[in-house]
């Protein structure tokens, strides 16, 4: 072996270790918080609430400002119908939106652009899974662009702590791996073929698998059949290919060597996983914001009032939430 590949093996070999001893830490502290979970201690009376940021079967998303520190955050008000309250959830506010918008606006990213995105995916992951966490729920609507231009994951709905496998149909229609559609149960793989759903839509402007009606895309996904766009590079098609695979045993991310046959893929061979990590790498694209509190980069969306009655129905079960 010459010095320059004996070098390049060793400081590949030290990366590893130090990728190892990292999440062996993360998952150490994941497993205080989870074990000691915080506890409550703001009341809906300490924030004004300023603007609606999005919408959905839940509830609604608003922007809120803390009146005795004056930060802003992003509240989850949780539509609790069956009973007489509401569920909240204060979280940091990211002004850049979501990736969503962006996407529609510019019609597709470039290949560059996408893999910056993807490759904070993939570390994503790679974190979660170490912590027995699926996500199950990517999509361009649950990733937000900071003021840096880097993405954060949001939404943990749908995430669930599971070392085997699990049965529950959940997520959205066009990025629900085949082996969920088909009741089989499933574990982590899940969220890999999601990647290669995301990175696709990224790259392409509309996702691998559309129909009007969920049961002719579930259709379309079970029988593992893709066409790329002419403009997709070898790389990329070799890449989805590896992730929108319907055979367990073939899919990247759950083979032997994990998400290494992910992060070594040609694809990604310009990608300089530890610069990702520190967010050194200079993004793609950073959202024009005028101050913490703008919402310029999120949709508007008609306000309405919010119900709160003088008591609470599920207050002992939830007071540990």
């Amino acid at each position: 072996m010459s010095a320059r590949k004996s070098s390049e093996a060793s400081a590949c070999s030290s990366s590893e270790v130090s990728v190892k001893e990292f999440l062996a830490k993360a998952k150490e502290d994941f497993l205080k918080k989870w074990e000691n979970p915080a506890q409550n201690n703001a009341g809906l009376e300490d924030f004004e609430r300023k603007k609606t940021l999005g919408t959905g079967s839940f509830g609604r998303v608003m922007l809120v400002k803390h009146k005795a520190t004056e930060q802003y955050y992003a509240m989850k008000i949780l539509d609790k119908q069956k009973d007489n309250s509401n569920l909240y959830m204060v979280m940091e506010y990211v002004p850049g939106g979501e990736m969503f918008s962006h996407l529609r606006r510019i019609g597709r990213f470039s290949e560059p652009h996408a893999r910056f995105y993807a490759a904070q995916i993939v570390l994503t992951f790679e974190y979660l899974h170490s912590l027995d966490l699926i996500y199950r729920d990517l999509k361009p609507e649950n990733l937000l662009i900071d003021h840096q231009g880097y993405i954060q994951v949001t939404d943990f709905g749908f995430a669930k702590r599971v070392k085997g496998r699990t049965w529950t149909l959940c997520g959205t229609p066009e990025y629900l791996a085949p082996e969920i559609i088909l009741s089989k149960g499933y574990n982590k793989a899940v969220d890999w073929w999601a990647l290669g759903v995301l990175i696709y839509e990224m790259a392409a402007g509309y996702p691998p698998f559309f129909a009007d009606q969920p049961i002719q895309i579930y259709e379309k996904i079970v029988s593992g059949k893709v066409r790329f766009p002419s403009h997709f590079s070898s790389d990329l098609k070799d890449l989805l290919r590896n992730l929108l695979q319907v055979d367990l045993t073939k899919r990247f991310g759950n083979l032997k060597n994990g998400v290494s046959d992910i992060k070594t893929h040609k694809w990604f061979a310009t990608t300089d996983w530890i610069a990702i990590y520190q967010r050194k790498v200079e993004a793609p694209f950073i959202p024009k914001f005028r101050g913490s509190g703008d919402t310029s980069n999120f949709d508007d969306y008609e306000e309405e009032d919010i119900r709160v009655s003088i008591t609470e129905k599920c207050a002992k079960e939830f007071c540990e939430f």
